[in-house]
């Protein structure tokens, strides 16, 4: 597993780059950490190329891999070359993806921007991107050289990417730590102590990634709320009512919190406990029943799914998670009803 350090920027690159020597280094970036983060790293970077790609998940595709592969190969990128990729869940994702395949395989360290990335999406390995309309439909495990983890960077993001990441922090409680979800979710973005939260939250995900790097059993927990939440961002991926991926895997953990109600007996109090916490921190997230079977549809793309059932995660209770729970296209349906009934 890669090294995850949270430390000042300067000094982790430093220490990073020390007793390494690189034919050519590139920074990837979007219009947005090229703005707001680059200028904390430029000068702590030896000599490199920035590579600038468009930001947003409707980007995270084989059109943009190919004019990164492109920048590396025009700048004659051999492979002991490296890629820093500096920004959120879709930087790290896309540009792990394209250094892996690149000549088979150069180096690269993540360098999180984003809440989201730094909790979760560049902690265990798996990079991606999409693929016609389906998230991370292609994709491999792979762990970065590092991950070099500042929380500096959430200072220049707007509340709402904030919340965004911060459905991960959640999920990681309900999943493996009470303690830490109730602690959490009292003070919501608030958070007094954001170093504690992400290490907290990194140590939660590693434990499990190190006991299942590949997803064949355990690991699937990590996929609380994603199941139907990942249908739901893909269904209003490029829309008017475009959700960030942690505003659809909110609106994903309080429908699978219902089914873990229904089809594992988890209390009522607690199902009471996980819908008032994230509406809390989300009230304002809306989806409509006239897509349901839509949504629905999208969701045997999951692959978490075997022999065209729909496999879940689910909770027995809060901080204990179950996986491979078969789940009928009815009570799905109930599932996405009961959150807009919580939404009345």
């Amino acid at each position: 597993m890669s090294e995850i350090r949270i430390d000042e920027i300067a000094s982790s690159i430093s220490d990073f780059l020390e007793d390494k020597t690189y034919s050519k280094i590139a920074v990837l970036v979007d219009e947005h950490t090229k703005e707001m983060c680059y200028p904390l790293v430029k000068a702590h970077i030896p000599s490199h190329e920035l590579i600038e790609i468009v930001s947003g998940e409707e980007h995270k595709n084989l059109e943009t891999c190919t004019a990164v592969w492109s920048e590396l190969t025009k700048e004659a990128f051999d492979r002991k070359a490296l890629l820093i990729n500096l920004g959120g869940g879709v930087i790290g994702d896309l540009g792990g993806f394209c250094a892996v395949s690149y000549k088979r395989g150069i180096h690269f360290i993540n360098i999180p921007t984003t809440l989201l990335a730094a909790v979760d999406a560049n902690v265990g390995g798996k990079l991606g991107i999409d693929f016609q309309g389906f998230k991370n439909h292609i994709g491999f495990f792979q762990d970065p050289n590092a991950v070099l983890v500042d929380p500096i960077f959430l200072n220049t993001l707007p509340d709402k990417e904030l919340r965004s990441g911060f459905a991960e922090v959640i999920k990681h409680g309900l999943i493996a730590d009470k303690e830490y979800f109730e602690k959490v979710g009292k003070k919501g973005i608030q958070q007094p102590n954001w170093n504690a939260v992400i290490a907290h939250s990194i140590e939660i995900k590693r434990t499990v990634v190190a006991q299942d790097p590949k997803e064949g059993g355990l690991r699937k927990i990590l996929n609380f709320g994603h199941t139907i939440g990942h249908a739901i961002e893909t269904f209003y991926l490029g829309s008017a009512h475009h959700l960030l991926h942690g505003e659809a895997i909110a609106i994903g953990m309080i429908c699978e919190a219902y089914l873990s109600k229904k089809l594992l007996g988890m209390s009522e109090q607690e199902l009471e406990e996980i819908s008032d916490t994230i509406l809390d921190i989300y009230p304002d997230l809306d989806i409509y029943k006239e897509d349901f079977t839509s949504i629905l549809k999208l969701m045997y793309q999951d692959k978490k799914n075997v022999n065209n059932f729909l496999n879940h995660s689910l909770l027995y209770e809060i901080g204990r998670c179950g996986y491979d729970i078969a789940v009928d296209e009815k009570d799905v349906m109930d599932a996405l009803f009961y959150y807009l009934k919580l939404k009345d």
